[in-house]
C-alpha cells in the first residue's frame, strides 16, 4: 500500500514529535533521579548532625556532673579539714595563739626562819592544779606550764624536788600561760589559794607573778598511744 504523500509527512511528524517527548522524558527522569541522590545523601548528613548533637550534649551532661562531683568533692574535704583542726584544737595537738596571761611562780629565795614551816618558802603541785581549775573554770582555752601543754592527760604531782607533768620533770619557776579573755582569766583568779599565794609571797617571799599579755603562743601536747581503749561503734 502505498502513502499519500500527506499521509507521509504527519507520519514523520508524529514520529519527530514522539521522538522529542521521548527525550524530555528522559531528561525528566535523570532530574527526578538527580534529587533522590541529593535527598539520600542528604538524610545521613541529618543523621550525623543529629548524632554529634546527642554527643556534644552527652559530653556537656558529663562534665556537669563531674563539675558537681568535684565541687562536692572540695566541700567535704574543706569539710572534713575543719572537723580534723577542731578536734585537734579540743585534743590540744596543735599549738595555738592569742591573748592571754602569764602567771609565775617561784620558790622563796630567801633563808628560812627557825619558827617557820618549810613548805611555806616552796611552790607545791596543788598551787599549780588549783590555778588550773581557775583559769579553766574563767575560760580558758588553752592552758601550757613550762612549755608543757595541759591536756585532759596532763598529771601534776610532787616528785620530791620537782615537779612532774606530762611525764617530765620541771623545776621553778613554773611559768603558766593560757589563752582567753584576759578580764575573765584575770577575774577567775581572784580564789582563796592565789590570796594565800599572795600572802606567802609577803611573808616568805615567793614569787607570784600575773601578766596579761596582748599575744600568748601555747605549744602543741603529745599524742597518746592508745593499747587498751577503743572507740565505742554507734549502734553497739
Amino acid at each position: 500500500m502505498q502513502l499519500e504523500k500527506r499521509e507521509r509527512s504527519l507520519l514523520g511528524l508524529a514520529s519527530i514529535l514522539i521522538g522529542f517527548l521521548f527525550i524530555i522524558l528522559l531528561k525528566a527522569q535523570g532530574a527526578s533521579g538527580s534529587q533522590v541522590t541529593r535527598q539520600d545523601t542528604a538524610v545521613p548528613s541529618l543523621i550525623q548532625t543529629e548524632q554529634e548533637n546527642q554527643q556534644i550534649s552527652s559530653d556537656n551532661e558529663r562534665l556537669q556532673q563531674e563539675l558537681e562531683k568535684y565541687a562536692q568533692g572540695q566541700s567535704a574535704s574543706s569539710l572534713a579539714n575543719q572537723q580534723l583542726q577542731e578536734a585537734q584544737m579540743n585534743a590540744g595537738v596543735i599549738a595555738v595563739t592569742g591573748p592571754g596571761v602569764r602567771i609565775t611562780l617561784d620558790d622563796s629565795k630567801r633563808a628560812p626562819k627557825e619558827q617557820d614551816d618549810l613548805n611555806s618558802y616552796y611552790i607545791h603541785e596543788q598551787y599549780i592544779r588549783e590555778i588550773f581549775n581557775a583559769l579553766w573554770n574563767g575560760g580558758a582555752e588553752a592552758i601550757a606550764v613550762n612549755d608543757q601543754r595541759v591536756t585532759t592527760n596532763t598529771e601534776v604531782f610532787c616528785g620530791g624536788s620537782y615537779i612532774q607533768i606530762n611525764g617530765t620533770r620541771q623545776m621553778p619557776p613554773y611559768v603558766i600561760e593560757a589563752i582567753g579573755d584576759t578580764g575573765n582569766l584575770s577575774a577567775a583568779l581572784k580564789f582563796y589559794g592565789w590570796d594565800k599565794l599572795g600572802d606567802f609571797q609577803q611573808q616568805y617571799g615567793i614569787t607570784r607573778k600575773l601578766e596579761v599579755l596582748e599575744t600568748s603562743t601555747i605549744p602543741a601536747g603529745k599524742l597518746r598511744n592508745y593499747r587498751y581503749a577503743e572507740p565505742i561503734k554507734e549502734g553497739t
